[in-house]
């Protein structure tokens, strides 16, 4: 059975809570993602998403100076690399997230998104489950 910490991407940047929305936007645009944690000594404090900078920064005319820890998601929930895919792929879908950061020792050591999981295999109806509740959950929110 295949575990995370074959597939999750290990080389994560991060931002710290020194940091403002402006720069994590610019960092999202350069690493070509959706997400970035939010990290202080090795450990994830939370992460702020695209979403995070539209909805809590912009739409609420918060200047790009704006600290990360006024925007960002603080209800985390993490998965460890010795978790199977299988089991990610379900709290993923249960918990209606796109992507899990990877916590060992306390310390962010990688994430895996939807799009990692549906690569694996093994883990294509967990993957595919997973993608179809996510999105529909969203689907309904609209």
């Amino acid at each position: 059975m295949k575990k995370i910490s074959d597939i999750m991407t290990r080389n994560v940047d991060f931002v710290t809570p020194l940091d403002n929305v402006f720069e994590v936007a610019v960092k999202m645009k350069d690493d070509n993602v959706g997400v970035i944690p939010v990290c202080e000594n090795e450990q994830i404090l939370g992460v702020i998403t695209d979403r995070d900078i539209v909805v809590r920064g912009v739409a609420e005319k918060r200047p790009g100076s704006t600290k990360v820890t006024d925007v960002m998601s603080e209800n985390l929930y993490t998965g460890t690399p010795e978790m199977s895919v299988q089991e990610a792929a379900e709290l993923m879908a249960e918990k209606q997230i796109r992507r899990l950061p990877i916590v060992e020792n306390n310390k962010l050591v990688g994430i895996v998104s939807l799009g990692d999981l549906s690569l694996t295999k093994e883990s294509d109806s967990a993957a595919g489950r997973a993608l179809s509740e996510v999105s529909e959950h969203r689907d309904q929110l609209q």
